[in-house]
């Protein structure tokens, strides 16, 4: 079984949870998941299954989407609902103006620090053992994409906020230093991830689901690989291209068929019927002198067999 599994991932449980049951739904210990979500978070966490797994950094590189309730007044050691409160202050000064304002700042690109109650390591530690253990070290603010950041609703000391923004952003640090900005402090009160990537909600299937299917024996909702990355362009390899791409040589682009423009440097999918072949990127003339018009990253040669 390849392909990914679109997985609703309730609260109370960590992202490696999903996979251990992932492993046990499909019979295979290859299983990994695409953004961390941490247990009281909630929503979309892809899970690749078998030669899928190979594909899982390309799936995380696109953008994500959250809806996140601010709760304004209380600063907490975590930047969450499940920290120690460590400050309390007042929101009277906090209305519907200055929060566009602090939302306008933090908007594009902007520089964050990781919070210590993170899966960041330091020296090979994790950085939220040493902050169980008391101990706080420096690190380094992180460039982050901020795309838009939009009220939903308003009932102080609460605001929910969807948030669009690029890989590797905290949300809870961004509700912490909104707050930090507000003058009157906050934490993230909950979270659920509504998109990530191309992949919505409305498209996973809740644990509950997916273990019922599984213990009736019967098909999951597994997409396949082509399909996982439906958002590059895919091309048909020749046939005669197909076994050499399958060790490894790249194909020229007069043995693929492809109608459109492709642009330069473009990340494709190349297609052996409606398998993939092997993924890389648009390079004409060749790369590094190797032959063909293409920079193989992966290449999956059962599928091809397979055809």
């Amino acid at each position: 079984m390849n392909g990914l599994l679109l997985v609703d991932k309730p609260c109370g449980i960590t992202s490696f949870d999903v996979v251990r049951k992932a492993r046990r739904w499909c019979g295979t210990r290859q299983i990994g998941h695409c953004g961390t979500l941490d247990p009281s978070a909630t929503g979309v966490l892809p899970v690749a299954i078998g030669s899928a797994t190979r594909l899982v950094e390309y799936l995380m590189a696109g953008d994500n989407e959250y809806v996140a309730t601010l709760r304004l007044v209380t600063v907490t050691d975590t930047q969450d609902g499940d920290g120690q409160v460590v400050e309390t202050h007042s929101w009277d000064h906090v209305d519907r103006q200055a929060l566009d304002t602090v939302i306008a700042g933090l908007t594009g690109t902007i520089q964050q620090i990781p919070p210590m109650h993170s899966a960041l390591k330091r020296d090979g530690v994790p950085l939220y053992r040493l902050a169980r253990q008391g101990v706080q070290v420096e690190r380094e603010p992180r460039e982050v994409s901020i795309d838009r950041i939009e009220i939903l609703d308003m009932t102080l000391p609460d605001v929910v906020l969807r948030v669009s923004c690029g890989k590797g952003t905290y949300i809870r640090t961004l509700c912490h230093d909104l707050g930090q900005a507000l003058g009157c402090g906050a934490h993230m009160a909950t979270l659920r991830r509504t998109r990530c990537g191309v992949f919505k909600a409305e498209q996973c299937h809740s644990v509950e689901q997916l273990e019922a299917m599984a213990t009736a024996g019967g098909p999951l909702p597994v997409i396949d690989s082509a399909a996982a990355l439906a958002d590059w362009p895919g091309l048909q390899v020749h046939a005669e291209a197909l076994t050499r791409l399958a060790n490894g040589v790249a194909p020229r682009f007069a043995e693929v068929i492809y109608a459109e423009e492709l642009a330069e440097n473009a990340a494709v999918r190349l297609l052996a019927g409606e398998k993939l072949a092997a993924v890389g990127r648009y390079v004409p003339g060749g790369h590094n002198g190797r032959p063909g018009d293409f920079e193989l990253w992966k290449v999956f040669p059962d599928a091809i067999v397979a055809v």
